[in-house]
């Protein structure tokens, strides 16, 4: 599981202070917040958000896409966009999960699985992914004051399949660089939340039919 951020169709100068922003305490942020969002809005595009992935980033226009893959072949099997926020991928990846996986029929030789990077490292998400009966196969933080956001337990750090979550969780790169890099991603020239999302959607299908002709037999080709 990993998202992405999609730049809008809309520049940084577009933004305007709104003229009824929510009062302290009534915000969009964590108990009542006021947040960057509920001061400002796009004219051209009013769905977008200033956002940035890293610190050292600037802040752009942008949209989320957040996918779903297999382990074994790094198919994508529930992908969607969504508005910026940073816990916009945590909510996703339980709301792609709840999508494709029924826990409760999984046998726990066949336990699922997440892998993901730290930005999943929360607590109430690995609660989440264990109330799922999905085993949080999650990066942890190895130094600084981040450490104490670890909550995976002993057992689940040393699960034996984490380490090859861990490696195959990489191939969702390719489906993002793919879409970004030969396809149209980076950033998208259409506005809204619903028609970027369609467009994600199909932009993550052709390359699921991209990487399925790859993984055909050259002798199955031949004949």
């Amino acid at each position: 599981m990993d998202g992405t951020l999609i730049q809008a169709w809309a520049a940084a100068r577009s933004f305007k202070e709104k003229s009824d922003p929510p009062k302290p305490g009534k915000g969009s942020g964590h108990k009542g917040e006021v947040l960057l969002r509920d001061k400002v809005e796009s004219t051209t595009d009013r769905e977008a958000r200033l956002y940035k992935k890293a610190t050292a980033d600037k802040s752009v226009p942008a949209y989320q896409g957040h996918a779903l893959t297999e382990n074994r072949n790094g198919l994508v099997v529930a992908a969607e966009a969504s508005l910026a926020a940073t816990i916009a991928e945590r909510e996703m990846a339980l709301a792609l999960l709840d999508r494709v996986v029924e826990a409760k029929n999984m046998r726990e030789e066949k336990r699922v699985t997440l892998g993901a990077d730290t930005q999943y490292q929360e607590e109430k998400f690995i609660e989440a992914l264990r109330e799922r009966e999905v085993a949080p196969h999650v990066s942890e933080y190895t130094q600084g004051s981040n450490m104490g956001k670890n909550s995976l337990t002993e057992a689940e750090r040393g699960d034996e399949r984490r380490k090859i979550s861990q490696r195959k969780r990489k191939l969702i790169e390719r489906v993002f660089g793919w879409s970004k890099l030969d396809g149209p991603m980076r950033q998208v020239k259409l506005r809204g939340l619903a028609r970027v999302d369609w467009f994600y959607r199909m932009t993550i299908s052709a390359y699921n039919l991209v990487r399925m002709r790859r993984l055909i037999p050259i002798e199955a080709l031949a004949c």
